[in-house]
């Protein structure tokens, strides 16, 4: 396929509270993906860096800070700020980089060092930022509309708290067996009842966490590949990094009122449904062809929501897809086997990279215990705050 490019090397920096700058994690990560790769890091054409944000807003440089962390060596740079997308953004300029002919080898980097508690908004007043409104205005957290999501999907599907462990069980015994997880640890259904409620019905181990950590991939032209030794590599396929449509009829924040639907129909398709739909199209594949996904478990709840927006059951069943066990390992299709946010936390730069890297390391078997059984097609999801889309399909 010549809209393929090469995954040659993955690594990343294992995720924490390790008190460190996030420049740190990004080189660490940098330099494991290259050793993974065989290549040196004068071999590097490009490097683009999904910046390091806080709370929401750019302004710590990403890109040359890692080249100069790695050595200057006269590469091209590129920062990319898409709060949570920032890392499928990053991956898509360095495929468009390729793809163009303006490099033949390009290494994509995010890390982070998140401060404690709950990200928030930076300082100042700016009353036409609807992230700061909704802080200012409503006092509303992360954990606040992770719960409002879980409340909707119990109304209206009839999950239930249950069901919201059952995800945070089944992720929590992956991150057990994955080295670079933060929350190494299984837990039961009981336990996660008995955690504090921080946004009701969600309990502590319902949500993620902030984290330290960084992730890095190398990726090259199929030519370069093959020149290299790498006669079949794991590929991108697709990179979606789609926006919503007007109008916008489900409440998603920061955003704290919905668009009106009086002067126009709305969208076929909500936002959130429409990053992977325009992977799949891209691709030339379904939902029926993937093998296993890595998707943005902000919330236990949130994971819920994925299944359906993903096309892996129709809508109103994903608590369904999960009792049945269709997504946990040995599944009909495996979802989060790396642990998900449940087990490593959001190191926002860095995670949608990481969700590329782990599909990397199963799609060339090499996840050890993790390892999904003949695993050939993957897909990532998440959503960056804004209006980000974000989706990769990675495929051997």
């Amino acid at each position: 396929m010549t809209d393929d490019v090469a995954v040659l090397g993955a690594g990343m920096h294992p995720w924490g509270k390790w008190g460190r700058s996030f420049v740190e994690y990004g080189a660490a990560a940098a330099r494991t993906a290259l050793t993974d790769a065989g290549l040196d890091w004068r071999d590097v054409g490009s490097l683009v860096g999904a910046d390091t944000v806080r709370g929401g807003y750019p302004g710590y440089v990403a890109g040359a800070t890692f080249a100069k962390a790695l050595g200057w060596q006269g590469a091209s740079v590129t920062s990319v700020y898409a709060a949570c997308a920032s890392g499928a953004q990053a991956v898509g300029v360095a495929r468009a980089q390729i793809l163009s002919g303006l490099a033949d080898v390009v290494l994509v980097v995010g890390a982070d060092a998140a401060p404690k508690g709950f990200f928030r908004p930076a300082g100042g007043d700016r009353p036409d930022d609807p992230d700061w409104q909704r802080f200012r205005v409503l006092g509303a957290t992360n954990p606040t509309y992770f719960g409002l999501y879980a409340r909707r999907r119990m109304a209206v599907h009839g999950d239930t708290p249950e069901d919201f462990a059952q995800v945070k069980v089944k992720n929590a015994a992956m991150g057990a067996l994955n080295p670079n997880a933060r929350y190494r640890r299984r837990v039961t259904p009981e336990e996660v009842a008995a955690s504090a409620v921080v946004a009701d019905p969600l309990r502590l181990l319902d949500i993620c966490a902030t984290s330290d950590g960084g992730a890095a991939l190398v990726l090259s032209s199929m030519e370069f590949a093959r020149r290299h030794g790498v006669s079949e590599p794991v590929r991108i396929r697709a990179v979606s990094t789609v926006t919503p449509r007007y109008p916008s009829t489900v409440l998603d924040l920061p955003d704290i009122a919905t668009d009106s639907a009086v002067a126009a129909e709305p969208a076929v398709q909500t936002f959130r449904s429409s990053i992977p739909r325009a992977a799949y199209e891209e691709a030339g594949i379904g939902p029926e062809d993937l093998s296993l996904a890595e998707v943005y478990d902000l919330s236990t709840a949130l994971e819920l929501q994925w299944y359906e927006e993903l096309g892996l059951c129709a809508e109103g069943e994903a608590a369904k897809l999960l009792r049945e066990g269709a997504t946990a390992p040995g599944g009909r299709i495996p979802v989060n086997v790396s642990g998900g946010l449940a087990s490593f936390g959001e190191a926002v730069p860095a995670q949608a990279i990481a969700q590329v890297c782990e599909l990397t390391w199963q799609l060339r078997g090499d996840a050890g215990a993790r390892q999904v059984a003949g695993a050939r097609v993957g897909i990532t999801a998440n959503q960056g705050l804004f209006g980000h889309g974000s989706a990769v399909i990675v495929m051997r």
